[in-house]
């Protein structure tokens, strides 16, 4: 897993009910967030400004055990599947610290002309780039890593 890239947040108190779960429908949020930071971490052209943009076309959500206010959540991000006009994106959700994934997303975004809003097929530069993902890359928005423990070469 570490590899994969890597997205790190915490669980705000407005994103939890009353006895400090995290509402379901916030998920749908995180993933946009982390796959965001993901599609701007790739290599290669501005993948967030330029001529393309993302439709969401399906989502399917698993949530196997709860996040709580104040956790850090450990967002994995991979390109599972590439169509012809479509990107099928998983997203793992972990306490951070721990192996066990507590909820799981898989997101199909459809890639269309950001002027017009029309579907279009995935440039090839741009399907090597999400083929190619971006490995070991962490964004850390929860100042969760120790940045003493990172050797820099």
């Amino acid at each position: 897993m570490n590899d994969m890239f890597r997205y790190y947040m915490r669980v705000r108190y407005y994103e939890c009910d009353a006895q400090k779960v995290v509402y379901n429908a916030n998920y749908g949020n995180y993933v946009s967030v982390a796959t965001t930071e993901f599609l701007r971490a790739l290599q290669g052209r501005d993948l967030l400004q330029g001529d393309l943009d993302y439709k969401v076309v399906k989502q399917e959500m698993k949530w196997h055990a709860p996040a709580r206010y104040d956790e850090v959540l450990e967002v994995s991000v991979a390109v599972k599947q590439l169509g012809r006009s479509s990107v099928t994106i998983s997203t793992d959700f972990r306490i951070a610290g721990s192996p066990e994934v507590v909820a799981s997303a898989e997101t199909v975004r459809v890639v269309v002309d950001a002027r017009t809003m029309e579907k279009m097929g995935i440039p090839q530069d741009v399907r090597e780039m999400l083929k190619t993902g971006a490995p070991g890359v962490v964004v850390d928005h929860a100042g969760y890593i120790n940045l003493d423990d990172i050797v820099f070469s």
